[in-house]
């Protein structure tokens, strides 16, 4: 894993990161970006999720905030994954770095687990309240794990 992170420091791109105020400034603007497109969607879901505002069908809530969320994810993913070249043996050595992979890990285990089993149309109450639920701590979790890691060593 080492030599893979010291040779992804080593590239172009990698330099680039690290070197154009510009260029990262503008990553790390789509990456907040990315960010409020997923919890925003996220939260609104997971609220209906938990039993708030019952009268909007659950489904046609879904068909409409889960692809936001889910390019609001993929967007933050792509945009970290490059602010990730600007030191990758230093994150890679950080704890909170590590939390941060595990918290995203779990947050979309949660997803995947709701939406490729049961679904949102065919689940129990529980087990929406029990998505919605552990969704609303895991995300904002991994939100405040990032926000952390540009303030914190080690």
């Amino acid at each position: 894993m080492e030599a893979l992170l010291s040779w992804l420091a080593e590239t172009a791109l990698a330099e680039w990161v690290r070197l154009s105020r510009w260029g990262y400034a503008a990553i790390n603007a789509l990456h907040v970006l990315g960010i409020s497109l997923l919890l925003g969607a996220i939260v609104a879901l997971d609220l209906r999720l938990l039993g708030w505002r019952r009268h909007l069908p659950l489904r046609e809530l879904g068909r409409l905030l889960q692809p936001v969320a889910i390019f609001g994810l993929l967007l933050a993913m792509t945009t970290g994954g490059l602010l990730l070249l600007a030191d990758p043996n230093g994150y890679a050595e950080m704890p909170l770095f590590r939390l941060k992979l595990a918290l995203i890990a779990l947050a979309i285990a949660n997803a995947l687990l709701l939406n490729l089993g049961p679904g949102l149309a065919k689940a129990t109450p529980r087990r929406l309240r029990l998505a919605g639920g552990l969704s609303l701590l895991l995300w904002p979790a991994v939100m405040i794990a990032g926000r952390f890691l540009a303030f914190v060593d080690g």
